[in-house]
């Protein structure tokens, strides 16, 4: 088996563990997300992750199958892509049809209700620590600071009524106006970009 087909399929079998993982969305995977291609694989850097989730968040389709998409194509291209996509799907989906065929005959079960109480509980600890985690590497200064400052208010006083593609509009339309002021007063705008490395082993 070649390189590229042991990378491909370390990458497969990498997203079908997550799969089974993916309790609370695509948020709550980030953890363990960043523990398998981050510090297990070194496949990517944090700031990679991070912009992948990102980008996930910002268009149609569940967060946990467009960032396997995205990480995949960023480690391999197209045949990354693939083989992420179906690692992190057939799990979900098979467990899915097992789960709905069990939990409609036994909802109303108390300790059942106990447990899902539980694990609503346990997804949010994961989606703040996700969220820490990112604003680690995307408030960076004053400005980014000053702009999730702001989402989160909008957010906040729209009560859900307003739309998250909105937000991202704003902020994309944000970075751009900050570049262009600071350029007006000769400031430049650094973003560093760490070097992908790869990690062949399985």
């Amino acid at each position: 088996m070649n390189a590229k087909w042991k990378l491909l399929w370390a990458i497969f079998w990498t997203f079908l563990k997550m799969g089974p993982l993916s309790f609370g969305g695509g948020y709550a995977l980030i953890p363990v997300i960043e523990r398998e291609i981050v510090v297990k694989r070194k496949w990517l850097k944090t700031e990679d992750v991070a912009d992948s989730i990102t980008v996930s968040g910002s268009i149609p389709g569940a967060v946990a199958i467009n960032a396997a998409t995205f990480i995949g194509y960023r480690i391999a291209g197209f045949s990354g892509a693939i083989m992420a996509l179906l690692g992190i799907f057939l799990p979900s989906f098979f467990l899915m049809i097992g789960l709905s065929i069990v939990y409609m005959q036994i909802k109303d079960n108390p300790k059942i209700e106990a447990a899902f109480l539980s694990i609503r509980a346990t997804v949010v600890a994961l989606i703040v620590y996700a969220a820490i985690k990112i604003g680690k590497t995307a408030i960076v200064d004053f400005t980014t600071g000053s702009i999730a400052a702001i989402t989160v208010g909008l957010l906040l006083l729209g009560n859900g009524h307003l739309h998250p593609l909105w937000l991202i509009a704003l902020g994309a339309v944000s970075g751009v106006i900050v570049v262009k002021v600071r350029s007006l007063f000769g400031k430049k705008t650094k973003i560093v970009k760490e070097e992908t490395i790869y990690d062949y082993m399985i």
